[in-house]
Formats: C-alpha cells, structure tokens, sequence
C-alpha cells in the first residue's frame, strides 16, 4: 500500500484487462491502494478510460474506490480530476468524484469541498451519488468531530432514506470513539426508522461512535448494547438490520475493548491506513465481504514502558482518575432461569361431591379436609411464599445497595496500572509514573500514551524484566501430523 511500485501496478492492470468482474473489482481497489495518494496523471487516465469502456458494474464500482485513493491528500491538485468526474453521464463514475473530495480533502474541513458535497447531496438525480455525497462530509470532518453534527442534522431527516443512510455513516466515521451526545441524539431516532437499511446505517455509527465507552463516560451505552443484542436476536427482524446489528456488537467489543475506531494517531496525525480502511467499508452497501477492511480503522489503546534495551521493566503507571471511570464495561451476563412455581390442582364439583357421599356412607368418620378447606390452605401457603419471595427479595437488594455504598464510599481517587497497560484515547491526560519508581520518562510532556522509552534512576542496581511468551507454531504432539505439500511448479494455464 503507497509503494507506487510500477511493476505491482502493471500487473493489477493485466488482471483488469480480464474483463472479469470479481477479479476486476478487486484489480481495481488493489491499483488505487498501490498508487495512493500518488496522483499519478497515467494511472489516472488509465483506470478512467477503462471505466468508459467496461460493461461490468462492480468493475467500475472497484474503479471508483481506486481513484478515489489516488486522489488521497492531494487538495487543490485533485480538482480538475473532481470537476470532470462530477460532469461525467455515469452515475458510478460521479459517484466516484464524491469519493474523490473526501479523500482529497480528508480531515481538512474544507469548506468549499463542502459546500460541492451538499449541494451535489440535495441536486444529484442519482441516490447512490447522493449517498456517497453525504459520507464523504464525514471523511472531511473527523478533525473536527463536534461540527459533523450540525452539518448532518438537517440530511438525517431527509426524504430520502439514501440520504439519512449517508448521514448516519458520516456520525460514525467523523464522531467514531467520542461518544458525543449530540451524534447519538440524531441516530437514536434513526435506529427506529421504517427503512430496513437505514435502520442498518444507524446501528453501525452508533457502535463506532461508542467504542471503549463506558456507562460512567456515556450513560446511553446500555440502552443500545441492550438494542444490538435485541435486534439479534428478533425472528421478525429483517435480515439486513441483523447482519447490522451483528457488525455492531463487533465493533463496540472490538479487539477484546482493547481497540479503538480513529483516523488520527496518538500525536493528533492522520492514520492513512484508518481512512482506507472506513472508505472501503462504507462499500459493504454493495458487497459484505468488504467490512473486513473495518479492521485497518482500529487501532490499539495502550501504555508500554521500554527500557534503554527496549525491553518491558516491572513498574506502574498512575491514573490520576477513580478506577470506575476508564474501567472496562461490564460483560455481559446469562439470562436467570425463573423457578417454577407449583400450580394447585383444580378440585371438580363432581369430586366434591363423590367424597361428601364416601365421608357420609363410612361406618368410621375420619377427619378430612373438604375440598373447600384443602383450597384455602393451599391459597395461604402461596401467600406465605409470596412473602417469602418478597422479602427475599428486599433483602437482596439492600445487600446490593449497601455493597455499592461501600464501593462508593471506599473508591480511590487514583489507580496504580502494571506496565505494560490498557490506556485508553481520553485517559491519557492523566497517566503518570508513580511517584516511588525508579524510572522517569525521556521526553517530558503531558499524558502518556503508546510507546514511552524510559529512563533508570539507579542505572547500577539490576533490572525486573516481564518475560514474553514466545508464540508457538506448532501443536504439542507433531509427530501424527502430516507436512504440508509443497507448492506447485510455475506452469502455464491454457484453455
């Protein structure tokens, strides 16, 4: 990916010249991944022509994610490429240059790239190009996640569900892992829209935009935790909103709640792997098997000490925050069996009467309880385990109430983490080393996150290093299994 390497390119233009149209597609994402953000006047020309020229659509839609790389970056220079893809009679290829201005002017916030996005969002006759329009405002706003909303508010309530599909997507990526109340305002009412994959859009953003939240930093998140894994499992669902609900369970535990969705580093950079990643998966719309590219989105949230050898000393790290703050949110917990209550049987009249003449024809009375007399026992011993019940109950939850006044009462202000740590993106304002180590950072500024190289006060003394796994490659018991084959010889496939 960005090798600009001449000879992979030639190579992914042979298989394109197939005129297959899987091979083709792919053909074309891996040329514009290969010469991205090269803007690379005979690629260019090349990928264009044979879009005019090709009958396959998923081939042209291939095409169209792979200028749209090419253009990466590039601003103003992309512009004459963007002016004549806009022109172009070809919905896909105008498409494209919607995907052109995003990539172009990504995290810029540009607003003249902006002004084109919304006037081609509300004017195009085409609802693909609109679609697209509409996501790239989120490509050019992710710098600048809290103006994404007042941008998008008016779209999500289009008469257009291709339109509000885009509005949700743009939320997601702009807003993705800042659990920002104003975007989980507008597609909290999405998720109940009437159009399937709207419904579908609206899942998807609010599970990026809520990624490695928690209940104490957005109180929202088990509404919709509790909304993804009900949508799930529905029977009367449809299947789209499902397969949207599934990739959204995916994404909140993303990476075990160790990774987070963002198209910036730690140093407030652009992730080119991240941005490529989201814009290939806004294209799962056409072809599932695409999400898989959601995974170049996510990156690791984490703290790791080094040292001078870079290898990983036992020390802590401090929180200056309570430990309830960045905790991990609770996992979730089996359905309880409700016990079985034992139904009392149902007296006829007949038997009442049956046994009023056995008791009157016995030549030795007995005391026995009428039907009359047996029902109301049985009605007192409900009540008493009713009761029971209750109080079990009551008691149950002030032992839990006492339990989280203790918790609350006996919360620390502060919390120590083993090197090395999970921190997450906000967290890391308050990290510091504690205070009592040996150690102290080499390069002195604040928060600390990812990587940290660290320096030894008492260089003489002798060091506590954490061993490392080393990964096995094979299972225990080699000696059954078979090697595998080797590789064919190089041939030549004729038909």
């Amino acid at each position: 990916m960005t090798t600009k390497n001449s000879d992979i390119y030639e190579q992914l233009k042979n298989n394109l010249y197939q005129d297959d149209a899987i091979i083709g597609e792919a053909a074309g994402i891996a040329m514009g991944l290969v010469m991205m953000g090269s803007l690379d006047e005979d690629a260019l020309s090349d990928m264009v022509q044979y879009a005019h020229e090709t009958q396959h659509e998923k081939i042209l839609r291939g095409l169209s994610l792979g200028i749209a790389m090419i253009c990466y970056g590039q601003l103003e220079a992309a512009d004459p490429t963007i002016q004549t893809l806009t022109e172009d009679k070809d919905p896909v290829l105008r498409m494209c240059g919607m995907y052109c201005v995003g990539m172009s002017y990504a995290g810029t916030g540009n607003n003249k790239a902006i002004r084109r996005l919304l006037h081609v969002a509300v004017s195009d006759v085409n609802d693909d190009v609109r679609r697209a329009a509409v996501i790239s405002i989120g490509f050019l706003l992710f710098n600048a996640p809290e103006q994404c909303p007042n941008v998008v508010s008016l779209l999500s309530e289009s008469y257009n569900s291709h339109v509000r599909y885009g509005a949700a997507l743009a939320l997601g990526i702009s807003c993705a892992g800042s659990g920002m109340k104003e975007a989980l305002s507008i597609l909290e009412p999405m998720i109940n829209d009437p159009v399937n994959y709207v419904r579908q859009g609206a899942l998807l953003a609010s599970a990026m935009v809520l990624v490695q939240q928690n209940e104490h930093m957005c109180p929202k998140l088990k509404t919709f935790k509790d909304l993804f894994s009900k949508t799930m499992s529905d029977k009367h669902e449809d299947v789209m909103v499902k397969f949207g609900a599934i990739l959204a369970q995916g994404i909140i535990n993303a990476g075990g709640r160790n990774c987070t969705v963002s198209m910036r580093t730690q140093y407030g950079h652009t992730n080119v792997p991240s941005v490529v990643g989201l814009l290939v998966f806004t294209h799962t719309w056409f072809w599932f098997p695409l999400s898989h590219f959601l995974c170049l989105a996510f990156q690791p949230t984490y703290l790791i000490g080094l040292n001078k050898d870079l290898k990983m000393p036992v020390m802590k790290f401090k929180s200056c925050a309570k430990p309830s703050t960045y905790a991990y949110p609770p996992l979730l917990e089996p359905p309880k069996e409700k016990e079985k209550e034992k139904v009392s049987t149902a007296v006829l009249s007949t038997t009442a009467k049956k046994a009023a003449k056995s008791k009157s024809s016995s030549a030795t009375p007995m005391e026995v309880d009428t039907p009359a007399a047996a029902d109301k026992k049985a009605e007192e011993k409900k009540e008493e385990k009713k009761e029971e019940k209750k109080e079990e109950k009551k008691e149950e939850k002030k032992e839990k109430a006492d339990e989280e006044k203790k918790e609350k009462k006996e919360e620390a202000k502060f919390e120590l983490i083993a090197n090395p740590a999970r921190v997450l993106v906000e967290q890391r304002n308050v990290m510091d080393i504690e205070s009592s180590s040996r150690y102290s950072s080499v390069w002195n500024r604040n928060g600390l996150g990812g990587f940290i190289v660290l320096r030894d006060t008492k260089g003489g003394a002798e060091e506590d290093i954490i061993e490392t796994l080393q990964p096995t490659t094979a299972a225990e018991d080699t000696t059954t299994e078979e090697k595998e084959p080797s590789p064919p010889e190089p041939f030549e496939y004729t038909e």
